[in-house]
């Protein structure tokens, strides 16, 4: 047994998505959660830029005594992954490969789509783990970057947002598909209005809950489960806190205190 935190991290409150099934799957563990706003979105930046952000929060983890990293944020896992792996001193899991294990899995016709931000389709992850797993797939990408400021500023109703998503989703029309990968642990908060506007016919994945199993399976074969114990929930943030605990208090269905972290202190904290 292991009583030490599972830690998580995103470029914002997307992968509160994630944390969301952990603690269902998993509720004796304790709980570390990291939205770093201030570099909000990780998709718009360049790949080494979020490699250094990903590393100093993974840093910040250690030093809390983390045992495991869960990196919910799908353009930190495309880009970060192996760098976190080679340089922290835990397990770090991505959600990519779950996800596209899911997708092949859900997809009948070899047609999977894939939305996700301009970072993550610009490095074909998704497309390159798909096509390792199902050669055969066809595999349509396309970047949502405009779903991401809906999900931050908690818009997730009205015929604007209903027409922006539509607009977003106009290049997978007609490309039949039956499954759609939610490459951005923003997406799963309005999944609802993605599925109304592709209808019941296309299988929505949400990457999350297939990391949680993966994860639960490590812990399980490495003994490194929480046993009986109350766990704590512990979140920061890189800015605003008041936006933070609003959003992942509404998110969650719990009260969320979140502390401020800034990237200075960040920084300061990984040397």
């Amino acid at each position: 047994m292991n009583s030490a935190p599972l830690a998580f991290m995103d470029s914002g409150v997307g992968g509160l998505t994630i944390l969301k099934p952990a603690m269902a799957r998993l509720p004796s563990e304790s709980t570390l959660f990291f939205g770093d706003e201030a570099h909000l979105p990780y998709g718009e930046k360049q790949p080494q830029q979020v490699i250094d952000y990903s590393l100093a929060i993974g840093r910040f983890f250690a030093a809390r005594h983390a045992k495991m990293m869960i990196i919910a944020c799908n353009t930190a896992s495309a880009l970060a992954l192996p760098t976190l792996q080679t340089q922290l001193p835990f397990p770090v899991l991505g959600v990519v490969e779950p996800g596209s294990q899911t997708a092949v899995q859900a997809s009948s016709n070899h047609k999977i789509g894939v939305i996700a931000t301009r970072a993550t389709v610009t490095s074909h992850a998704y497309r390159d783990a798909i096509n390792q797993l199902d050669p055969v797939a066809e595999v349509v990408e396309v970047a949502c970057p405009t779903f991401i400021p809906l999900v931050e500023k908690g818009q997730y109703s009205g015929q604007a947002v209903r027409d922006l998503i539509a607009a977003g989703l106009q290049p997978l029309q007609g490309s039949g598909i039956d499954t759609l990968v939610l490459g951005c642990t923003h997406f799963p908060i309005i999944q609802d209005l993605i599925q109304a506007e592709l209808g019941p016919k296309v299988t929505l994945v949400d990457p999350g809950a297939a990391t949680i199993e993966q994860a639960t399976q490590w812990l399980t074969e490495h003994e490194q489960l929480a046993g009986n114990q109350t766990p704590y929930h512990d979140y920061y943030t890189s800015s605003d806190p008041a936006h933070f605990q609003r959003v992942g208090s509404e998110w969650l269905k719990r009260k969320v205190e979140a502390q401020l972290v800034t990237p200075n202190q960040l920084t300061q904290d990984d040397q």
